[in-house]
């Protein structure tokens, strides 16, 4: 326990700490000269450059709508630190109240970076999706600004992150499968795109759980999408094969360069073998992923792969691939019921997993002194 002196300091100090952010959301406020408020929003910009910092103004809702109406205003400079600041604090779940209260002032900021961090991480979590994607839907075009957006020479890096996050919804899902509108097809050549590890991973993401919707496998896995050389080229390397083996491949994995390197993130590494795992879930699927050659670039890529998460992963899949087809009424490998206590085990796996990718994400961070964007992936 903490003696009386220093229970006493540490309580002045807080004391201290709440008088200053309370002066700096009144210097936020509408009420303060412009060029004061710019000032106020560079202060907590640089606030927000640390946990400690971000944490306590998610705490101040009054400073974050005076953060968000500062972000659509007139005045660039302000506009840009504010926008840089809810970057950062929207990360803390404090703070997704106060922001989603700003969500029509928030999108009409899309498809610019900033405005995707923001919603990439109150995208976080499903509730907090589903009314971004409901505010994007009332607005008319739904998704159809951000997958144009990809279309840029650069497209937002926090671009890939949000639709991933949108795409954890069954109803996101469905608006990225629509068949009419080639959405799918859009997202393909950024699983090899070395601009940003950032977008690069959203958009693996994205796919990932696009194939969780087994009724579209066989459309993924046709000529029309041809999803599965994209998810494999990733994972190949420069090995030659036997001309046999070569002629299994699909076009795209023949001949590859000797200077052909694999995804280096681990971590996309894992959801591009996940993403291709769920496709074969159904038996088509599982026919069509053997028949592309799939084991040839698994089987080199497990002699590579040092990550263990990885490994494991490639070794599950490999299994599938080789191993026996599945008894009569579990050919579909997603509708096979799962106990509830084992599959409350998966979920609690699953979930320690991501904080631990987390917690080592931002100690990477922390030691480069930079604070963190988005969060890339929703579970």
């Amino acid at each position: 326990m903490l003696e009386a002196p220093a229970m006493a300091a540490a309580a002045v100090e807080a004391a201290a700490v709440g008088a200053a952010l309370a002066e700096l959301a009144e210097l936020l406020a509408p009420a303060a000269d412009e060029a004061v408020r710019a000032g106020a929003a560079e202060a907590a910009l640089a606030l927000s450059g640390d946990a400690a910092g971000r944490r306590m103004l998610a705490g101040r809702p009054e400073a974050l709508a005076a953060l968000a109406e500062l972000a659509v205003g007139p005045c660039p400079p302000a506009a840009r630190a504010a926008l840089s600041c809810l970057v950062n604090v929207s990360a803390e779940p404090a703070a997704r109240g106060p922001l989603l209260a700003a969500l029509p002032a928030l999108l009409g900021l899309l498809p610019g970076g900033p405005a995707c961090g923001v919603l990439a991480n109150l995208c976080r979590e499903r509730g907090a999706a589903r009314r971004v994607l409901r505010g994007l839907r009332e607005r008319g075009p739904g998704l159809e600004p951000l997958l144009q957006a990809l279309g840029e020479p650069r497209p937002p890096s926090q671009l890939g992150p949000l639709l991933c996050n949108l795409s954890q919804l069954p109803e996101g899902r469905r608006g990225l499968l629509d068949r009419s509108r080639c959405s799918v097809q859009q997202l393909l050549p950024f699983t090899q795109y070395r601009d940003s590890a950032v977008h690069r991973r959203g958009i693996v993401g994205v796919l990932r759980n696009c194939c969780f919707e087994y009724e579209d496998h066989e459309w993924l896995l046709s000529e029309e999408v041809d999803i599965l050389p994209f998810l494999l080229l990733p994972l190949a390397g420069p090995e030659e094969f036997p001309e046999d083996e070569m002629e299994r491949l699909p076009a795209d994995l023949q001949y590859l360069p000797q200077d052909k390197r694999r995804e280096e993130e681990p971590d996309i590494r894992k959801m591009l073998l996940e993403a291709i795992m769920l496709l074969t879930a159904t038996k088509a699927g599982r026919h069509v992923v053997r028949e592309k050659g799939t084991y040839l670039i698994l089987r080199e890529l497990h002699r590579w792969e040092r990550e263990p998460d990885v490994l494991a992963a490639c070794e599950k899949l490999i299994q599938v691939l080789i191993g026996d087809e599945p008894g009569a009424g579990m050919e579909n490998l997603l509708e096979v019921n799962v106990p509830e206590e084992v599959e409350q085990q998966l979920q609690r796996l699953d979930r320690e997993e991501e904080e631990r990718w987390q917690r080592e994400r931002e100690e990477r961070q922390e030691a480069q002194g930079s604070a963190p964007g988005p969060e890339e992936l929703s579970r």
